[in-house]
């Protein structure tokens, strides 16, 4: 039998300066331990190398997002061109590509935005949900959390929390939450 708990409980420790988080995040990753999320008041810059995050894959959407709006956009225009009106101007062609580049250009650039955009709010978690999840309050307004998964196994409580505080959290919490 499972616990239904598994993957729920979360440490969370608080610190009240970016330089110890920074070091308690790269202590913790040093252990073998994951971090679940860091909560910060502003962008650190030091902290996406300590946390060894992966490189976004957020150009390779907006790549397919652009090469769909310029295949959507040329095929439109032809077929508009082409079968669905087509009108002889001055002798030339049907389907003048050159006329087709503004229009394909602009809808490439909005289908790329728009591609990029919509990933990156799914990615992220900003689409409209009916709640919100936040480890700790004071985050947001002038304290930095550091936020850990607890596993069945995957590390002792005790040893976390000298490590926690031992690079200078400030609170080391245990909660469960609904995530």
């Amino acid at each position: 039998m499972t616990d239904s708990r598994i993957g729920r409980e979360l440490v969370i420790a608080t610190f009240d300066d970016e330089r110890p988080l920074v070091e308690a995040v790269r202590a913790v990753r040093a252990e073998g331990l994951r971090v679940f999320d860091v909560y910060a008041p502003y962008p650190i810059p030091a902290l996406d190398d300590a946390l060894q995050l992966r490189r976004s894959r957020l150009p390779i959407v907006t790549v397919i997002g652009g090469v769909a709006g310029l295949v959507a956009a040329l095929a439109f225009e032809f077929y508009i061109a082409v079968f669905d009106w087509p009108l002889n101007v001055g002798g030339k062609p049907d389907n003048s590509t050159l006329a087709f580049i503004p229009i394909a250009f602009e809808l490439t650039i909005l289908a790329a935005g728009l591609a990029t955009v919509a990933a990156f709010l799914a990615r992220c978690g900003l689409l409209p949900s009916p709640r919100a999840r936040c480890a700790d309050e004071a985050a947001t307004d002038d304290r930095f959390a550091l936020v850990m998964r607890c596993r069945q196994t995957s590390f002792e409580h005790a040893h976390v929390e000298r490590i926690l505080l031992g690079h200078g959290a400030l609170t080391v919490a245990w909660k469960v939450l609904d995530l």
